[in-house]
């Protein structure tokens, strides 16, 4: 009786545990959800363009909307590690008042100036989504981080949906103001806020505050390796393990398959972060709405989001050879996405112009998971998210340098039409080196089973005596498979 009885409180000990880290990611998902509602996002630029700012086209395409790409290019590193260093909560509070920053000075600013800095708070929000995605890694154990991610991202997803959807009934049938929906996008960031200093902070993360290994009978991560191996003086053993995760990193990208994704994780996102910048301009370039009611910028923006979970989910189910298939498949992908921004620029017709921008965002999508995964499967959980701050910010740099060259009114200052035919041209150079490079792996590939086959060929037709000397090699039965 008594071992029932100590059977029955270890349960319960548990299971206590085991029901606060379910509360948590629970809560972590509805604030997820909750701060991406933001129904007056999908309208900035004709709230801009509008007689509520009344800026000019040239002033929002060359002098504000720039100042998004070089705040997160300026914010991105020092924001990544501080994530990290701090514990996730501190740098989703600078995620909350930025988003309220950026509310205010929309509703209140008058000026160039402050709409360049409300779009300099923009890019610390962007940063500081790193906070949110890797804040769940502190709360579960290993094996459950891919089904939680997967959460994470859903509840992100779906507030994205939710807001856009919202938005767009706003705007088309209660004929709602863009001013006033900015003031409903304020409101519910400030309750974000709230949400924020209910979150509790993690008391380990992924590089700096590392957890005791031997806890909880886990393995020791490759984190925990270096720091035995790298001392025990604090500062010294932090830069030692980044030194040396670094050069992992560059030891790693001789792996074909992770150069070649990760390669498309900068030169693809770079463009498809551009694109979702400047498109909105664009929108209102072909068709210039007098009625706020007939924008439909938040219905677009609804659909690409379904699009592109849909197809992030079925990327899943995708069962192919990527050794042999991944250039090919990055190459078709990439030269319809350059299609696609053909039409976006030519047309004169408003829905085929929404229509190809869903796609586009959906083909994105539906790659990501698949680099994610071709990434990830070789690499500990400390060096793939290395690797993807590090795409991320060659992908950044990359995009500054772009919007330098094409954009910004110190280069070329170009507006929104020529900019989308220089984006066209950037993704068919692109499909054309992925094409090219999945013409070389099929010329390599056929030329290396071709030896393979003749070899199988000749042992077929060997003398029966010559057949157990050849069956000693292992090798002899393995060609063909």
């Amino acid at each position: 009786m008594s071992k029932k009885d100590e059977g029955a409180k270890k349960a319960v000990a548990e299971d206590a545990p085991d029901q606060h880290w379910k509360l948590q990611v629970f809560y972590l998902c509805f604030y997820g959800f909750m701060t991406q509602i933001r129904p007056g996002e999908s309208f900035i630029t004709p709230y801009l363009l509008g007689p509520d700012k009344n800026f000019t086209e040239v002033e929002v395409t060359n002098a504000i909307t720039p100042v998004l790409t070089y705040s997160y290019t300026a914010v991105l590193v020092p924001i990544f590690l501080l994530t990290d260093y701090l514990r996730y909560k501190p740098v989703l509070l600078l995620q909350s008042l930025s988003h309220i920053s950026i509310w205010l000075l929309l509703i209140l600013g008058t000026s160039v100036l402050a709409m360049q800095l409300m779009e300099f708070f923009y890019g610390i929000t962007m940063a500081a989504r790193i906070a949110y995605s890797s804040y769940i890694f502190s709360l579960v154990a290993p094996s459950r981080y891919q089904r939680m991610a997967s959460y994470s991202r859903s509840s992100v997803l779906m507030g994205v949906f939710a807001s856009s959807v919202l938005g767009q009934l706003c705007v088309t049938l209660g004929n709602v103001p863009f001013l006033t929906l900015n003031y409903v996008s304020l409101g519910f960031m400030s309750f974000g806020l709230i949400l924020t200093l209910f979150l509790e902070r993690p008391k380990r993360s992924l590089f700096f505050n590392r957890a005791e290994p031997a806890c909880n009978g886990a393995a020791p991560a490759e984190l925990d390796k270096m720091a035995k191996a790298g001392g025990e003086g604090t500062w010294r053993w932090r830069d030692a393990v980044l030194c040396r995760m670094l050069r992992e990193v560059g030891t790693a990208t001789k792996q074909p398959q992770l150069r070649l994704w990760s390669l498309w994780w900068v030169f693809n996102s770079a463009g498809y972060y551009l694109i979702l910048y400047y498109v909105q301009i664009l929108w209102n370039k072909i068709y210039p709405a007098r009625e706020d009611r007939r924008v439909y910028n938040g219905g677009v923006d609804a659909a690409s989001t379904l699009l592109g979970a849909v197809a992030s989910f079925a990327a899943g189910y995708m069962k192919i050879r990527w050794t042999l298939w991944s250039e090919l498949v990055i190459g078709a992908v990439t030269a319809f996405q350059a299609g696609l921004l053909l039409l976006m620029n030519t047309t004169a017709n408003i829905w085929l112009c929404y229509a190809a921008y869903v796609l586009f965002r959906g083909s994105y999508q539906f790659l990501v998971p698949i680099a994610i995964f071709r990434i990830a499967t070789s690499l500990s959980k400390e060096l793939c998210a290395l690797v993807f701050g590090v795409n991320t910010f060659f992908a950044t740099v990359l995009k500054t340098i772009i919007t330098i060259i094409v954009a910004d009114k110190r280069g070329l200052g170009l507006s929104v039409h020529p900019q989308f035919y220089m984006y066209f041209g950037y993704f068919t150079l692109l499909a054309v080196a992925y094409l090219l490079a999945a013409v070389g792996v099929g010329i390599r590939h056929s030329r290396n089973k071709q030896p393979a086959e003749l070899a199988f060929s000749k042992e077929l037709h060997q003398p029966a005596a010559d057949v157990p000397a050849k069956e000693k090699s292992p090798e002899a039965g393995t060609v063909q498979a």
